[in-house]
């Protein structure tokens, strides 16, 4: 009998809701379309099921602004559905993989509703809140990967925030061990719905720093319109080195592999990264050192190699 994990060997086959299979005809996908759809899926030969987020949503970011981590999107479906969904999955005897975003959350979640109306509420060092510069300007010199500056301005608080996204995208405050906290109870929410792996998106975003924020440094080879630059035209000006990649994302993906090895079944962590071209491999490996993610991907080594495989070995 193979040792190897369900993980190692599997063909994991992704779904966005969105536009898959529409149960209602209200022109949306959602989950019991999904689960009408399954025994075609488990056909093909696959063995895992990766959905894309179903959250609440106000969907600025193709669900991945999230104001409710533990409740289902009303065009999607209810939690009913998605437990008939996860028992359907599991009696044709494939898994099921979840998108959690740990980075950042909805500007509409909650949290970060609370948090923007003061400096000195419950929630007030949820996000990364600091003062402008003193003639005014934003802290540092961080840009979003969508383009502009990653600080927007709070009038209530008088203060920035930070966004490595969209600005409707406020990043979570991972130097707050509240926050830590949510997200575990996040984590355990789903494994107890039946959830057997999480795909975490833009992980290498997540930020524990607190002010002083480094700047980033110029970076000397960016070449608009050279891949993967032209991916991110406005961000790979700068070297990400103090914006991204951070110690506080190890801290995270540790506890999130605790509480994954808690439960039976060799449930699974992959994690969405990134790294320059001279450090990808070692981002990878960092995140998967002892105790932390089983695996990674990197969208930048298939831009460097191309879409065969003798490239991406190259690369």
């Amino acid at each position: 009998m193979s040792d190897l994990k369900w993980w190692e060997t599997a063909v994991i086959y992704q779904i966005y809701p969105r536009s898959y299979q529409d149960s209602n005809g209200d022109g949306i996908g959602d989950l019991k379309g999904i689960t009408s759809r399954l025994e075609y899926i488990a056909g093909l030969g696959v063995d895992a099921i990766w959905i894309s987020p179903f959250f609440m949503s106000p969907q600025r970011d193709f669900g991945y602004d999230i104001s409710n981590y533990c409740d289902i999107n009303p065009e999607y479906g209810t939690l009913a559905d998605f437990d008939e969904m996860v028992a359907k999955i599991h009696d044709l005897g494939m898994k099921l993989m979840i998108d959690i975003v740990p980075a950042h959350c909805s500007d509409l979640h909650p949290w970060f509703e609370e948090s923007r109306q003061s400096r000195d509420n419950p929630k007030a060092d949820w996000f990364h809140w600091v003062d402008p510069n003193p003639d005014g300007t934003v802290p540092n010199n961080w840009l979003s990967f969508f383009g502009g500056q990653a600080w927007s301005w709070e009038p209530r608080r008088q203060q920035y925030y930070l966004h490595n996204f969209l600005s409707e995208q406020p990043n979570l405050n991972h130097a707050n061990p509240e926050v830590r906290d949510a997200l575990n109870q996040v984590a355990r929410f789903w494994f107890d719905r039946g959830v057997d792996g999480f795909r975490l998106d833009a992980v290498h975003t997540i930020n524990g720093d607190q002010a002083p924020y480094l700047d980033n440094s110029a970076n000397p080879n960016f070449v608009p319109g050279d891949l993967p630059q032209q991916q991110q035209p406005f961000f790979r000006q700068l070297h990400d080195v103090a914006q991204l990649n951070q110690p506080a994302i190890q801290t995270f993906s540790e506890n999130y592999r605790k509480i994954t090895d808690e439960y039976d079944g060799d449930r699974f962590l992959m994690g969405e990264v990134d790294g320059d071209k001279g450090c990808a491999m070692e981002v990878s490996k960092t995140f998967t050192d002892t105790g932390r993610l089983h695996a990674t991907y990197n969208f930048d080594l298939l831009a460097w190699g191309g879409l065969s495989v003798d490239g991406l070995r190259n690369a």
